[in-house]
C-alpha cells in the first residue's frame, strides 16, 4: 500500500493542502515519479528557451512584444478549434490549436511591424493596438466556442491560465525541438542579432537585411510563446520572456554572459516552480514559476553585481567621498600656493586658517569638518584645531598631483575640446588614461608656460585673485 503523502505525489492535480514529507521532498527533487519529472523537465526547458530569446526581445526595447504575440494567439486557438470541430473532429487536437495560434500570432506581429513602419506611430502603441484588437477578438471567438455543444469541456481555458501539470511526452519533445531552435539562432545570429539590437541604423547603412533579422527574431518569439501557452498561459508568458533576461542584465554588461545567466535563471525557474506547485498541488504551476523568476529579479534588482541598486548605491557613495576628497585637498594647495607666491615662493606645506578654506569654496563649516575628519582618517591631514589646518606630507604630494591635473584637464577642455572656462569643473584624477602622453607634455608645457585661459576654478600663482572668485 502507498503511504498517503506518497500517493498524493502520484498526480500533480491533487488539491490536499498537506504539507509534504520528506521522503516527498526528496522523490520531487530526485525526479523519481515520471509525471513529475515531465513536467519539470518540460518546463525547465521552457525556461531555457525563454531566457534565450528574452534577451534580444528585451534589449531590442521591444518587451511588450511578446505581450502582443501571446494576446494574438488567443483568437486562432478558438478558430482552431470551431474549424476542427466542423470536420467532424473533437477539436481538442494539440497540434492543430497551435496551428491555430501561431497562425493568428504570426499576423499579430506582421501587424505591428506594418503599423511601425507604415506610420508615425511608436512600437509601444502598435504593440498595446494589437494586443487589445486580438485579445477582444479572442474573447469573441472563445464565446462562440462555448455556445457549440462541445464547447464547455475543451479546456481551451487552459491556454489562458496555462496547465503545467496536463503535460506530456508530447509537449515536452515539443518544448526540446523549439530550445534547441533557440538555442542555434542564439549561437549562429549571435553577431546580426547583436547589431539589431544595440545600432539597428548602423546596420542598415552597411547594407545589413534588418528586416529580415527582425522578422527571424520576432519567429523565434511566436515559437516560444505558442509552446508555452500549455506551460503558464498567454497571460503569464511574458513575464516568462521577459523576467529572466531582465535579471540577468543587472549582473552583466555582456551579452554572451547575459544570455547565460539568462537562460540559467529562466531554467531554474520552472524547474524550482514546477517542483513546488508538486509539493503543494493547490499552487498553479504557472504563477509560481513566474513567481519564482520574480524573486530572481528582486534579488537582483539589489544585489546585482553591475547594476543592482546596492552596488550602484555604493559606488556613488564612494565617488561622492573621493570627489569631495579631491576638491579639499586641492582648495588647500590652491590657497598654500597663493600664500607663497605673495612671498615669491614656490608651493610649500604651510598651515592655512580654517576660514580662509570655507570662503575658498563657500562651503558650510559642517561640511568641511566631515570633509576634514575623512581626510585625516586618511592620513592626508597633518594638524587641525579647528583655527588652522596643514597637509600631511603624503596629503601635500597627493594635493599637488591633483591640482596638476586638474589644471591639465581644464587646459585640454578649453583649447582642445572647444568648452566655455565657465563649465570646466571636472574631475581629472586620472588624466594620464584618458590623453595620450604626447597630450600630457603638451599640456605640462602650457602650464609651465602660464598660458592657461581664464578659468572660474584656477588661481595663476602670478595673479592677485581673491579667494571668493573661486567657485
Amino acid at each position: 500500500m502507498i503511504p498517503p503523502p506518497l500517493a498524493a505525489l502520484t498526480s500533480l492535480h491533487d488539491t490536499g493542502a498537506d504539507w509534504p514529507s520528506l521522503d516527498v521532498v526528496w522523490r520531487v527533487l530526485t525526479l523519481q515519479d515520471y509525471n513529475t519529472r515531465l513536467v519539470v523537465m518540460s518546463t525547465m526547458i521552457l525556461g531555457l528557451a525563454s531566457g534565450l530569446v528574452g534577451c534580444f526581445l528585451l534589449l531590442r526595447k521591444r518587451s511588450l512584444m511578446g505581450d502582443a504575440l501571446s494576446h494574438a494567439t488567443l483568437p486562432g486557438i478558438g478558430l482552431a478549434f470551431i474549424v476542427m470541430a466542423s470536420m467532424g473532429g473533437t477539436g481538442k487536437h494539440l497540434v492543430g490549436l497551435l496551428v491555430g495560434a501561431t497562425v493568428t500570432g504570426v499576423i499579430g506581429v506582421i501587424m505591428v511591424l506594418v503599423v511601425r513602419n507604415t506610420s508615425r506611430i511608436k512600437d509601444d502603441a502598435a504593440m498595446g493596438i494589437v494586443l487589445s484588437v486580438f485579445f477582444g477578438l479572442g474573447m469573441v471567438v472563445l464565446s462562440m466556442v462555448l455556445s457549440m455543444p462541445s464547447g464547455h469541456a475543451a479546456g481551451l481555458e487552459s491556454f489562458i491560465y496555462g496547465k503545467t501539470a496536463s503535460m506530456i511526452m508530447q509537449d515536452f519533445l515539443l518544448l526540446s525541438g523549439v530550445a534547441a531552435i533557440a538555442l542555434l539562432c542564439s549561437l549562429l545570429l549571435l553577431k546580426e542579432f547583436t547589431l539589431l539590437c544595440f545600432d539597428e541604423g548602423f546596420g542598415r547603412s552597411q547594407g545589413w537585411p534588418i528586416h529580415g533579422l527582425d522578422i527571424i527574431l520576432l519567429g523565434l518569439v511566436a515559437l516560444v510563446t505558442v509552446v508555452g501557452l500549455q506551460a503558464v498561459g498567454l497571460i503569464l508568458i511574458i513575464a516568462f520572456l521577459i523576467t529572466p533576461a531582465a535579471a540577468a542584465r543587472f549582473w552583466t554588461n555582456d551579452l554572451r554572459n547575459m544570455l547565460i545567466l539568462s537562460a540559467l535563471i529562466g531554467g531554474v525557474s520552472g524547474w524550482c516552480g514546477a517542483s513546488i506547485s508538486a509539493l503543494l498541488p493547490r499552487l498553479p504551476a504557472g504563477a509560481v514559476i513566474v513567481l519564482v523568476a520574480a524573486a530572481f529579479f528582486v534579488f537582483s534588482l539589489f544585489f546585482g553585481k553591475t547594476r543592482g541598486v546596492v552596488r550602484t548605491r555604493l559606488a556613488m557613495y564612494r565617488l561622492k567621498r573621493k570627489v569631495g576628497r579631491q576638491h579639499l585637498l586641492r582648495a588647500v594647495y590652491e590657497i598654500q600656493e597663493a600664500a607663497c607666491a605673495e612671498t615669491g615662493k614656490p608651493p610649500a606645506n604651510i598651515a592655512i586658517p580654517f576660514r580662509d578654506l570655507l570662503l575658498h569654496r563657500s562651503w558650510s563649516p559642517a561640511h568641511v569638518r566631515q570633509d576634514l575628519r575623512r581626510a585625516k582618517n586618511e592620513d592626508h591631514i597633518d594638524q587641525f584645531d579647528g583655527q588652522s589646518l596643514r597637509l600631511s606630507e603624503s596629503g601635500f604630494g597627493e594635493a599637488a598631483r591633483i591640482t596638476r591635473n586638474h589644471r591639465l584637464w581644464e587646459i585640454f577642455l578649453i583649447t582642445h575640446a572647444d568648452i566655455a572656462a565657465s563649465h570646466v569643473d571636472r574631475d581629472a584624477d586620472s588624466v594620464e588614461h584618458v590623453l595620450s602622453p604626447d597630450m600630457v607634455r603638451e599640456l605640462e608645457q602650457r602650464l609651465d608656460l602660464d598660458s592657461i585661459p581664464e578659468s572660474p576654478h584656477y588661481i595663476s600663482p602670478q595673479k592677485d585673485r581673491p579667494h571668493d572668485m573661486v567657485r
